[in-house]
């Protein structure tokens, strides 16, 4: 069965294609599918987090709700001169499981390369073993090893090695506002440099299924109560931008500077069989329960397993907070696993009000999830 394209959304793409096609980009970017997905339904799950602010390495491993969390030990080199590198950002390494067929992909690669690098030596993961990458938004700290990651390591990778990204909205470029007002670089991912490396780039607009185990999201609605806490501001302008998102507005021709509204970002998920979804929000900038609502449209399934990642809640107002978690435990998951953003206040929220429900994790932590 076939989606049809509404009239703005095919301008849209017919502008990308054109403009990738006048820079010679157009063989190395496809667009997922608009038809629905068939939603699979994987045994086995476990998430490595490879990269993220901290590691603690007196945190306990332990059983919640049927999730295991192995703990990340010392996460030291045996000969105790290397450790674990932290820093603000996220990647995680996701392997999956459907009877004997086994799966592997790296979603986001943190903020610098040696820190990924450095990680997936020391947590003797295997790059080898990688059918595909994600990318869940256009924020450094979750592309910034990118290009890094695969100088180092693209020989061992699949030839046909595709990069999924929420859609165009990823390789805008960004600034950071300073406290006296001044615009900050906040980098840009240049889809140039992810095709040098022989990586096509797939824009994931749609819900799409990743190597027959993962879905994405797709563009995720806004229906609940959430709204986009201050973060970057994206340039649009043609000359600096390496987006082209087919619209522009009057501030963006006149190349202001627009808050972000994180258009294309998408979440990660996994249907657990007889369990239900893994939704893995890396940010969740558009709302971790707009994600996770997201999730259960595009899937049909309703239980919610677990809910893990960044959900961009640490500057959030303490009021604010409390009604997020409130949404949240509404949603009745098994577990919640905070990374990356969630912030600190996140945490002890979620266990005042869901206190058998929340698993604390750091850099070199495992979790697995098993039908």
């Amino acid at each position: 069965m076939t989606t049809h394209l509404g009239r703005r959304d095919f301008l849209k793409l017919s502008t990308v294609m054109a403009g990738m096609a006048a820079t010679g980009g157009f063989a190395c970017v496809g667009v997922a599918s608009a038809a629905p997905i068939q939603v699979p339904t994987i045994d086995k799950l476990s998430i490595r987090v490879l990269v993220d602010q901290q590691h603690d390495q007196f945190l306990k491993g332990g059983t919640v709700n049927g999730v295991v969390h192995e703990a990340p030990g010392g996460g030291r080199s045996a000969d105790a001169r290397n450790v674990l590198h932290n820093e603000w950002g996220l990647s995680l390494f996701l392997e999956s499981q459907r009877e004997q067929d086994q799966r592997a992909i790296l979603l986001d690669f943190g903020y610098t390369s040696p820190a990924i690098i450095n990680n997936i030596g020391l947590l003797k993961v295997d790059p080898a073993r990688l059918n595909a990458l994600i990318v869940s938004h256009g924020h450094i700290d979750h592309y910034g090893g990118l290009i890094g990651f695969l100088e180092r390591y693209r020989s061992v990778l699949p030839a046909d090695l595709k990069l999924y990204a929420g859609g165009e909205d990823n390789f805008c470029h960004r600034v950071s506002r300073t406290p006296n007002g001044q615009y900050g670089e906040f980098g840009i991912l240049d889809r140039k440099q992810i095709a040098a490396q022989k990586v096509q780039t797939i824009l994931c607009e749609t819900p799409t299924v990743i190597e027959g185990h993962a879905f994405t999201t797709g563009k995720i609605k806004r229906s609940s109560v959430e709204r986009i806490l201050p973060n970057s501001y994206v340039d649009y302008k043609p000359e600096s931008a390496g987006c082209d998102y087919g619209h522009y507005t009057a501030a963006e021709l006149q190349g202001n500077f627009v808050p972000d509204e994180h258009v294309h970002e998408h979440a990660t998920c996994f249907n657990i069989r007889g369990k239900g979804l893994v939704v893995i929000s890396s940010c969740g900038h558009v709302g971790i329960v707009n994600s996770v609502r997201q999730a259960q449209e595009v899937s049909g399934v309703q239980k919610v397993h677990a809910i893990v990642g960044g959900f961009h809640l640490g500057p959030a107002p303490a009021d604010y907070l409390k009604q997020i978690v409130g949404e949240i435990k509404n949603l009745e998951p098994d577990v919640v696993v905070p990374m990356h953003c969630s912030g600190l206040n996140f945490l002890l929220e979620a266990r005042a009000q869901m206190p058998d429900n929340v698993i604390n994790i750091s850099t070199g932590s495992k979790l697995i999830f098993s039908a």
